[in-house]
């Protein structure tokens, strides 16, 4: 395999992998990003409604755009998206959409599909490959990176209406593999197309003897399962039995913090980490640093203009919905201490869209960022602004004290005694806490304290109680099952509102009486 690692190092040298690049420079950089969209697309339908032909190269191109165009989530973009989708030509983007990503929708429980274009597939394969390269720069072994490259992602096999295709952005992707990288690539093609995630851990894990593995890539709770899976079926001690020279795994999609001892549990040594951003909108972030606190590198060369809307009351209503006098800033605009809502306008026809994530920048030098959370994923019922950031730091923390791993969580606002209260429900299958929930609810509620100083105010005024149920993981699982949103992408929503409590309720209500 040296032949093969000399061009990988090679690639990453002519690349450029870790040219740094500042926010001033950025803003630059993302000027550009963004006339060339708009050139590309002032004369589709959108275009010509909101003028981008007199947008191009424009002095005060920055703001003539936020002026022009108005930001919005998916419902705005919905109608543009269903002409798209119903075969109209050059309404968003001038050349054909042949793929849409379906998205499970964790604010709203409802499917979305977002459109993927060629050029964005392009993008994304350019970013992967960029990815890897950065990590073999590290001081990860190279000779183990050029092993097998193992990708737990949906399926290929993607659905088909006579139109487009449709599946989740992982299939899609993984359906065309960089060529630099195919040979390292598996699993095999007939169990990418495999749809059934069970189904899919079974079929890896019987050819888990014939791998050496040396890098994964999946969000961490299939990745958890199906090492699991391995180390049960070959009776192994832990996964670097079955594969020594694993040294890499590449996560994303949800925090890796409350999956991380679990995952730490299960291997021989200990391994590197890797954050991904790769959202169903398009490749946004990588960490490039073996550091976790470092962030991850926002990408301003990929295809995507980028405005951040500082995540506040004057921007957003309690339910996170967006106000219509919200206000957005440019890369050059933002600060490390804020936290911003996410705006993107892209190579696949999305224009000021809110994707419905919450970031902060980690280091402004590097253009190194953060998730911290979803506009509609945190709980603020009397001024207490909780976010998932807050919430996955006092798990992660909690598992540490307790040595114990709390793999999912989730946590709904209730009315109590006149006031309010937050109720927990939280994974846990060590027998060890059983019965010791008053432990739990108040080491948690002193470690949010000390995380929120909004929080610790509240709970001396209208935030009364916390609650913690401690349920086993399988009521987690089996809750994504049933309501099919078992996939690749798929991560328990970390605050339930609305239906999806409800919704939940249920579930547990019923799942005891069985």
């Amino acid at each position: 395999m040296p032949s093969l690692l000399q061009r990988l190092l090679t690639e990453a040298k002519n690349r450029g992998v870790f040219l740094k690049v500042n926010i001033e420079e950025g803003e630059a950089i993302q000027k550009k990003t963004l006339n060339k969209l708009l050139d590309k697309a002032q004369h589709t339908a959108f275009g010509r409604q909101h003028k981008f032909s007199q947008l191009v190269e424009a002095p005060s191109l920055l703001t003539d755009f936020s002026e022009s165009v108005q930001m919005g989530d998916y419902l705005n973009m919905l109608p543009w998206w269903t002409r798209m989708r119903m075969g109209e030509e050059n309404v968003n983007w001038p050349d054909p959409i042949k793929n849409y990503a379906v998205s499970s929708g964790t604010s709203d429980g409802s499917s979305k599909y977002i459109p993927v274009s060629d050029q964005m597939l392009k993008q994304i394969r350019r970013a992967s490959l960029r990815q890897v390269l950065s990590i073999i720069q590290t001081d990860v072994p190279k000779d183990h990176i050029a092993k097998n490259w193992l990708m737990i992602g949906g399926s290929t096999e993607l659905e088909y209406n006579g139109k487009y295709y449709a599946g989740d952005l992982s299939g899609i992707t993984t359906g065309s593999v960089p060529v630099l990288f195919q040979r390292l690539s598996k699993p095999g093609i007939h169990i990418r197309k495999e749809k059934n995630w069970m189904e899919k851990i079974a079929k890896i894990t019987d050819e888990a003897k014939d791998c050496d593995v040396g890098m994964i890539a999946g969000v961490p709770a299939w990745v958890k399962l199906l090492m699991e899976s391995i180390i049960d079926r070959y009776n192994l001690n832990n996964i670097h039995d079955i594969w020594p020279h694993f040294e890499a795994y590449i996560h994303g999609g949800v925090a890796l913090s409350p999956y991380k001892k679990s995952l730490d549990g299960l291997m021989g040594r200990p391994i590197k980490y890797f954050e991904t951003y790769l959202a169903s909108e398009g490749f946004i972030a990588y960490q490039t640093r073996v550091d976790s606190e470092g962030g991850m590198r926002l990408l301003i060369r990929n295809g995507i203009y980028y405005e951040f809307v500082p995540f506040t009351s004057a921007n957003f209503t309690d339910g996170g919905e967006l106000k219509p006098s919200a206000r957005s800033l440019t890369l050059g605009q933002v600060n490390d201490k804020d936290e911003y809502a996410l705006l993107i306008s892209t190579c696949s026809g999305a224009w000021r869209y809110l994707i419905g994530d919450t970031i902060k920048f980690t280091n402004l030098d590097r253009c190194e960022i953060k998730i911290t959370g979803r506009t509609k994923h945190f709980l603020s019922l009397c001024g207490e602004h909780l976010s998932v950031d807050n919430m996955n730091k006092a798990i992660e923390l909690l598992s540490n004290e307790y040595d114990v791993p709390f793999e999912e969580f989730t946590v709904c606002g209730i009315p109590y005694q006149g006031f309010f209260a937050h109720e927990w429900f939280i994974a846990c299958d060590d027998q060890k806490l059983k019965g010791r929930e008053d432990e739990l609810r108040y080491k948690l509620d002193m470690t949010l304290k000390v995380l929120n100083d909004d929080y610790r105010v509240e709970r001396s005024a209208a935030l009364k109680a916390i609650k913690i149920n401690l349920l086993p993981t399988s009521k987690f699982h089996d809750w994504l099952r049933i309501n099919g949103k078992e996939g690749a992408q798929i991560k328990f929503p970390r605050v339930l509102k609305k239906e999806m409590l409800e919704n939940w309720r249920n579930h547990l209500k019923n799942s005891y009486k069985c």
